[in-house]
């Protein structure tokens, strides 16, 4: 029998429409009743084009990316290559059947692409598509700039299945020797990432080599399989590549990822990164291969530590903490010549581009705005990036290295903002507790009238680290959320990134402490607006923002009168146990509960005893990251509590809800539970 309030979604895989039959723009047209309603819609989110990967040509003059268009009806999808100048225009479509991944090469005079699981081959107009041989079963690629290498990834297995030990192929079994036999959403497949080159003269690849034979490690690292740890240098005699050579147990409890400079002629490779036991990840060479810039975290099991720069000299084998003295993590780093590096922070509630040089070792801002700037691409003088916030799905933009100026170039989504009002995105300081300083971004309702009262909706990040800046989500939507009448606040608690080290850093070991305050600081504070109502006010969040609402409903004084949790902890102990990434609770709970850590003691489900707001908890089964279990674990105690509670349990999801039907689901469950207790 099933529980009162509880709600199972499942759902079967769809085979997908071919690519062929999904000529652009199939259904990403507004109907005429949401453009006369001018406001975000779960259906309408579906109707957004996705940008994907982009990659600059090397004068500087064009840029070539890739659009995702998603048929909610049918769950079929579509990527397609376009092209446009850099100083902005009309984009040229390149590709009508499939297309992703591009990269110029041969001195710009051609673009490589993939299309169902082929490399291919074009001229920069679209003409002369060829199919490269020799080539089959890789992941992801990047061709040498001299154009006659390649390297790519291929899955490799490397162990023995139950099956084949004991000749039962028909046996559905694991036996499990070690740790991280599972990895976010996925359960290791006994195979492993390993990184090959090839010969590739245009048209064929040959005389591939695998050049991590034999080693159970990957490259790139698990779980995203990130290009940009792999790269070569401009004369294709190196590969400078990331890989963890840790297995089982003592993966699961470290970070201690290096970069490897392997020599094409030789076969020799140096560790360059060597004693230091942090994350080392995204080499970079500079414009004349003597260097190599990365991402440097320092301290091993700390996933959240300071993202470094630092730079390492082939020739006399040193390297540089060139930012040292910098209190903020870099990312996206691009050389602009021998001397002069930018790269991209999480800097007071945006994400902005930077620069610097070796001799110096100044850090300058370069670019403003209420934006997310990057990843950054950067050839002959020019700049483009990623470009979002709040407002505006990703689209492309130029950045002018003199002035700063950023100016949009793409117009991917301007069929949707043609016809949908976006509420005003405001940010705002308040005080907390402890007289800190608190930034918050605000969003408020499209037709907002201040003298109307509205219900607010605390957002809660994930993370716990990093930042709550300007980015866009299709599924946490703050507009979709202003859009359907409520005013949203979303503020950069302890914890948050763009901070300096000190405010992200205290949250470690202090889940229920100063970040909780300074949740209920912001929402006390917007509770005296005199435009939100206090009685009508919600707190949301996934994943450590669905263990702060667990864990504000035990403390929050009767302040919020609904919650949503989507994904979280709800017992730390039993979370530990059934866990993969252990670094993690290591470094912010502080270690394994038998040893009686005192972060435990901040466990949601020690409080629930005073829980008497209705939730709704959402989850899905492949998250491995933290098990559905947690949210039953909830579920279960609300019930029999007599707390109104609905569970949202996906079979085919994991820590994100990401198929089409599903995210509508949720969407639609979301505001129906927030309307029902709030309106």
């Amino acid at each position: 029998m099933l529980a009162a309030g509880m709600v199972f979604v499942f759902s079967c895989k769809q085979k997908p429409a071919k690519e062929a039959e999904l000529k652009p723009p199939f259904s990403v047209e507004l109907a005429d009743s949401e453009k006369a309603s001018g406001l975000m819609t779960p259906e309408i989110m579906w109707k957004f084009s996705r940008l994907g990967s982009f990659a600059l040509s090397p004068d500087g003059s064009e840029v070539v990316y890739s659009i995702t268009r998603i048929d909610l009806a049918t769950e079929a999808r579509i990527t397609n290559l376009y092209k446009i100048p850099t100083t902005g225009g009309e984009p040229v479509q390149l590709t009508y059947e499939g297309g992703s991944s591009p990269q110029w090469f041969n001195n710009g005079k051609k673009i490589a692409w993939v299309s169902e699981g082929n490399l291919m081959t074009m001229n920069p107009d679209g003409s002369g598509k060829q199919k490269v041989e020799g080539l089959s079963d890789f992941e992801i690629y990047r061709i040498s700039p001299a154009g006659n290498k390649i390297f790519f990834t291929r899955r490799v297995k490397l162990d023995q299945t139950a099956n084949e030990k004991h000749n039962l192929p028909k046996a559905k079994v694991r036996i499990i020797d070690d740790l991280m036999y599972r990895h976010w959403n996925y359960w290791h497949d006994y195979s492993y990432s390993h990184l090959f080159i090839a010969s590739f003269d245009g048209v064929k690849v040959s005389d591939e080599k695998d050049i991590m034979e034999g080693q159970k490690f990957e490259s790139p690292l698990s779980p995203n399989f990130d290009e940009n740890e792999i790269t070569w240098s401009p004369d294709g005699r190196y590969i400078a590549y990331t890989t963890k050579r840790l297995r089982g147990k003592e993966d699961a409890v470290s970070t201690n990822s290096d970069i490897y400079l392997y020599d094409v002629t030789t076969g020799k490779e140096v560790n360059i990164s060597k004693g230091n036991m942090g994350y080392d990840r995204y080499p970079v060479f500079s414009p004349d291969g003597s260097m190599i810039a990365w991402q440097s975290m320092e301290r091993d099991g700390y996933e959240a530590d300071l993202d470094r720069l630092f730079v390492y000299n082939i020739k006399d084998s040193t390297r540089t903490w060139v930012t040292k003295g910098w209190d903020f993590d870099v990312e996206d780093i691009t050389w602009a010549d021998n001397n002069t590096i930018y790269f991209t922070c999480s800097y007071l509630g945006t994400k902005q581009v930077f620069r610097t040089d070796l001799m110096s070792r100044k850090v300058i801002k370069v670019t403003e705005g209420m934006h997310d700037l990057g990843p950054l691409r950067l050839q002959s003088g020019t700049m483009i990036a990623q470009i979002m916030s709040m407002s505006m799905a990703p689209e492309i933009a130029s950045i002018d290295l003199k002035t700063g100026a950023v100016n949009k170039i793409t117009k991917i989504n301007d069929y949707i903002y043609d016809h949908i009002r976006m509420g005003k995105v405001e940010e705002k300081y308040t005080k907390t507790k402890d007289n800190k300083d608190l930034q918050m971004w605000v969003i408020y309702p499209p037709d907002f009238d201040p003298s109307k009262k509205y219900p607010l909706l605390l957002f809660c990040k994930g993370g716990p680290q990093g930042p709550m800046s300007q980015w866009w989500s299709y599924r946490w939507n703050f507009q979709m959320m202003a859009a359907k009448g409520y005013i949203i606040v979303a503020p950069n608690r302890r914890g948050s990134s763009g901070f300096g080290q000190a405010w992200k850093e205290q949250i470690s070991g202090d889940y229920g402490g100063k970040n909780m305050q300074d949740y209920l600081d912001a929402t006390d504070a917007m509770a005296k607006e005199p435009y939100v109502d206090a009685n009508r006010m919600g707190a949301v969040g996934a994943s450590y923002g669905g263990y702060s609402v667990f864990y504000l409903a035990g403390i929050h004084q009767k302040r919020f009168k609904a919650f949503v949790a989507h994904c979280g902890m709800f017992n730390i102990e039993s979370w530990y146990g059934s866990t993969e990434e252990l670094w993690f609770p290591n470094m912010d709970i502080g270690g394994p509960y038998w040893e009686n850590h005192p972060g435990y003691k901040f466990s949601p489900h020690l409080m629930v005893k005073k829980w008497d707001t209705p939730i709704l908890i959402i989850t899905g089964q492949n998250d491995f990251r933290i098990p559905y279990t947690q949210s039953l674990e909830a579920f279960t105690a609300a019930q029999l509590l007599g707390v109104p509670s609905r569970l949202l349990f996906f079979e085919n999801e994991d820590h994100f809800v990401s198929k089409p039907q599903n995210a509508v689901i949720w969407q639609r469950e979301f505001f129906a539970w927030l309307d029902e207790w709030l309106k």
